[in-house]
């Protein structure tokens, strides 16, 4: 506790402005003026409630849409039954254009709202159990869970029951909303498979089992960009888990660090003190000496979507529906609600990847059920591109977008399925508009983070390009491969990373694994490096086979890398060695490379000069490929 409060007292001699804005009110008395503002009208509300209040009630004022809100609708653990998910719909179709967006904490997202119909929305919801309370800024989100829990055949310990404990502790008490320094991410699986990004969040409870008993192993300090650490605290039954959750949220309210927003979630607290202050912490704080952790189960990633359909445990199905960027209406909420009432076991359940699942189906109506018209436009088995699309608010509907995003990640994924078919494999292609990574692209195989790049001196929208995110094992956050790509030449360059995987992959590989088994012998600037070469290549016409190959002597090092690919290249376009002899990567003689203007004519002057300078033996080589980026750029 001494190295919490030193670590409080150090990061708190100044508050941020929301911290001076909470000073103003409580939540509660925000709220309680909502019926006058519906009756008042949009100018008559608080400046505070509009900026910080009511979004502590998924009420948020969106400058994209000019006196209107969106409302953040709290799904715990992504389960919708058939009522609730037809309140929904109603909803969206009577006030809010008939627009909903799925998102990665497997809620809802109602927009176009106007500030006198809040009221009866919020009354109708209610009816149905469920809420929109703290599903924005300094408070509890919506606690993910394994969508299929409960019935997956490798779900062991239901886990919806403590889930809805957790929630309900804080959910509704107002001493508790607004109450932290930072927003708090919960995710809870009871199975094999992750299905729900456990590992990304502040608090992650995750299937264990110690001594011939399943429980759960506790991770801390996750957030975009980080995953979290084993807190070494094993909770064997629901009892310890909410007491653990009392201790920990207590600890983050009274000693988290309320300066920098940016620095102000649970991760950067655990950075400060350590882990295992942490866990000592939660331990002396719930007086409770928990055990140490247990072995960690959940350790596959998820790949039911792929065969749209996946067997649950009362051999009935889970039937996917792949709804691309997570954008959806109202009145199709109504119609898949309809079908999961005719065809099953009327309930719907939302996934991270923005999708959903129709669930309890009997496998003799699958194929009846797959005819109806829903399923033209939202399919259960979409190409690989679009079965694990995620991509976030973006400009349109969110004031920190740097580009469009959702149909940004629709039009490369329709790109790549026309121009790089895959009769089979899996590609997690995960989209932020931002920073902020609402769309966990830190965790794709593929992820795109928005941002501006340049273009002969014209800024304009681009993407940073990252590969290699896991959620097998304990997950792992990808790393950059392409900054500051122009956005519209980021297909091309994906393009290149996909006809490799067609090319190389083995049987049923997901990208990942081809990931692990090939590109991680390769450095991140190499794989740039083949990925933009390629496109430039083919934007030229020149034929060259320059790609990844399963056996790499270069280790990683950029400078042999560079002369490994350089030398490579030179022969595939000249037919000819550049060197007359060598002793290991060094070239013992240099007569046949003199010059650029001595590889080969019919090749335009920048690749030749590029080639050159990757194969000189003077101390002008390049020996990293951002000296090399220069010529070939696309524009």
């Amino acid at each position: 506790m001494d190295r919490l409060q030193k670590a409080f007292e150090a990061r708190n001699k100044k508050h941020n402005k929301i911290e001076k804005t909470k000073e103003l009110k409580t939540p509660k008395e925000a709220f309680e003026l909502l019926e006058t503002y519906a009756k008042d009208g949009y100018d008559s509300i608080a400046k505070e409630d509009l900026s910080y209040f009511l979004k502590c009630f998924g009420i948020y004022d969106k400058p994209a849409t000019p006196k209107q809100f969106m409302i953040r609708v709290r799904i715990p653990g992504g389960q919708l039954n058939f009522e609730q998910a037809v309140t929904i719909g109603e909803i969206a179709s009577e006030f809010g254009n008939d627009y909903i967006d799925i998102t990665t904490r497997m809620q809802i997202e109602l927009r176009y709202i106007n500030i006198e119909d809040i009221p009866t929305i919020f009354k109708r919801l209610e009816k149905v159990g469920i809420s929109s309370y703290q599903t924005g800024v300094d408070n509890f989100r919506n606690i993910l869970n394994d969508p299929l829990d409960d019935r997956a055949f490798d779900n062991i310990l239901p886990s919806q029951r403590v889930l809805n404990k957790l929630q309900n502790i804080f959910l509704y008490n107002h001493e508790w909303i607004s109450a932290l320094p930072r927003k708090f991410n919960t995710g809870i699986t009871g199975s094999i498979s992750n299905r729900n990004n456990v590992f990304g969040q502040d608090c992650a409870l995750v299937l264990a089992q110690k001594n011939g008993r399943f429980g759960y192993n506790l991770y801390l300090g996750g957030k975009v960009g980080r995953i979290a650490k084993n807190a070494d605290i094993f909770l064997k039954d629901e009892d310890e888990v909410v007491a653990m959750y009392n201790s920990l949220i207590s600890l983050f309210r009274d000693f988290g660090f309320r300066d920098n927003r940016n620095k102000n979630r649970l991760h950067f607290l655990v950075e400060s003190v350590g882990i295992k202050t942490m866990a000592e912490a939660i331990r002396k704080n719930a007086g409770i000496e928990f055990e140490s952790a247990g072995e960690t189960m959940t350790k596959l990633d998820n790949n039911d979507p792929d065969q749209g359909r996946v067997q649950l445990k009362d051999s009935t199905y889970a039937l996917h529906v792949t709804v691309p960027s997570g954008i959806f209406s109202g009145s199709k909420m109504i119609e898949a609600a309809q079908l999961s009432k005719k065809y099953g076991s009327k309930e719907l359940r939302l996934d991270v990847e923005q999708s959903m699942y129709i669930m309890g189906v009997e496998q003799d109506k699958i194929d009846t059920l797959l005819q109806e018209p829903f399923f033209e436009t939202f399919k259960s088995v979409n190409t690989p591109y679009f079965n694990h699309l995620v991509a976030c608010a973006g400009t349109q509907h969110c004031s920190f977008g740097v580009i469009e995003n959702k149909q940004d990640a629709i039009d490369m994924a329709q790109y790549l399925s026309d121009k790089v078919a895959l009769d089979e494999g899996r590609v997690r292609m995960y989209w932020s508009a931002c920073v902020k990574g609402c769309g966990i692209h830190g965790v794709g195989d593929v992820g795109f983070e928005g941002c501006k790049a340049k273009v002969n001196g014209t800024t304009e929208h681009g993407v940073h390009i990252s590969i290699g995110g896991k959620l097998t094992s304990e997950g792992k956050e990808g790393y950059s491969v392409i900054k500051s790509a122009p956005l519209r030449f980021a297909k091309y360059y994906v393009e290149s990373l996909m006809l490799e995987y067609r090319s190389l992959k083995n049987p049923h590989e997901t990208f990942e694994q081809f990931h692990d088994r090939v590109l991680s012998f390769y450095s991140s600037g190499a794989i740039g490096f083949i990925m933009k070469l390629q496109a430039y290549l083919r934007s030229k016409n020149i034929e060259a086979d320059i790609g990844f190959t399963l056996h790499v002597k270069s280790a990683k090092e950029e400078s042999n890398e560079i002369f490994d690919i350089g030398r490579k290249l030179y022969m595939a376009l000249t037919k000819e060695k550049p060197y007359t002899a060598y002793e290991g990567f060094a070239p013992k003689f240099k007569e046949t490379l003199i010059s650029p203007k001595s590889i080969n004519s019919s090749i335009d002057e920048n690749l030749s000069t590029m080639i050159y300078n990757m194969l000189r033996t003077d101390e002008q080589r390049a020996l990293t490929f951002t000296e090399l980026m220069e010529y070939i750029r696309l524009a």
